[in-house]
């Protein structure tokens, strides 16, 4: 991985962190910014892909907008990408903005408000992370399930259709062996290219198996919520800390912005799975232990798990899958 080639520090602690999926908009907008002052040339995209950075990278979150940009005969992508470091470097919540390689931006953000966060994904329930407006087996649940993530980026199906390869005749008939359910987890948890495996794996009942352990999660949040009712109490967003579970809802719009750009459900897949091994670690955090009172730590932790659960089924129901309250 290159080494950074350009720096620039945004920390602005009177400000409020910035979500990661508002990076793609101030992207647009710094571009916006930077036609409009005569440094780069039109046309602004309409949207911008931002995406998690790879391991070993630079930063939390990275775009190659710069490439796309430059296509348009506005210079190198490394000065397309140093412009839009300098403007975006200002930006509330941005802590610092590195360009890498040949024209890559990275971004580095601070902490996320967690009380925000976790309220909006429960106020919004299973539309947190849609944009607002808005054949065979295997060849159908792809393309519903890419239908069905396009529609939350207010995206018709229009466009290249990815090459779906089918599933081998020497599995059968997948639905009547594994289940309507099992059987789309399986051709929906790999690129559309490539062939879905299934092995009585897929119906373990433990957690050896991604597809019940992202559906146990959501049956586990739910009985968080009954036993904490049981206990008289609620949830109550606030801050709970530095937990990889926030960070992941925060990704949850980028995902789908992902998945809907690259048509590729398999990304919101490898996301479900996370959220759901984060929740499964954090769920022995949520509740009193032994002679202890539910206190306001309690309820923010219940929040959060809430707001887990509530990524984890509108994700399932995009996949076209259900979120059993008990499993």
């Amino acid at each position: 991985m290159a080494k950074p080639d350009a720096c620039v520090s945004a920390f602005s602690p009177t400000l409020g962190a910035v979500i990661p999926v508002d990076l793609s908009r101030a992207v647009v907008h710094a571009v916006r910014r930077a036609v409009e002052d005569g440094e780069l040339a039109g046309p602004v995209p309409a949207r911008v892909v931002v995406e998690r950075t790879r391991p070993g990278g630079v930063g939390e979150y990275a775009t190659p907008v710069a490439f796309q940009l430059a296509k348009g005969g506005q210079g190198t992508p490394g000065d397309v990408a140093r412009v839009l470091a300098r403007r975006l470097g200002g930006e509330a919540g941005i802590t610092r903005v590195d360009v890498t390689g040949p024209g890559f931006l990275n971004f580095t953000l601070m902490p996320l408000p967690a009380a925000a966060l976790v309220g909006d994904v429960l106020r919004l329930g299973p539309r947190y992370g849609y944009a607002e407006p808005a054949p065979g087996f295997r060849e159908r649940a792809v393309r519903e399930a890419v239908t069905r993530i396009l529609w939350t980026q207010g995206t018709d199906n229009a466009g290249e259709q990815p090459r779906i390869a089918p599933v081998a005749q020497r599995d059968g008939d997948v639905v009547a062996v594994y289940g309507a359910g099992a059987a789309t987890w399986a051709v929906l948890a790999v690129p559309a290219r490539e062939t879905p495996a299934f092995t009585p794996g897929l119906l373990a009942q433990d957690e050896s198996s991604e597809y019940f352990r992202v559906r146990y999660a959501h049956s586990r949040c739910r009985a968080l919520t009954r036993n904490a009712e049981l206990l008289g109490f609620r949830a109550g967003p606030a801050e709970v800390g530095e937990e990889p579970l926030l960070r992941l809802l925060a990704d949850h719009p980028l995902v789908l912005e992902a998945a809907a750009h690259h048509r590729a459900p398999e990304r919101l897949v490898r996301h479900l799975v996370a959220v759901a091994d984060a929740l499964l670690d954090f769920q022995h955090h949520v509740l009193p232990q032994g002679d202890e009172k539910p206190s306001a730590a309690h309820r923010a932790r219940l929040a959060l798990a809430e707001a887990a659960g509530t990524v984890l089924a509108g994700g399932l129901a995009l996949l076209g899958i259900d979120a059993p309250d008990f499993l």
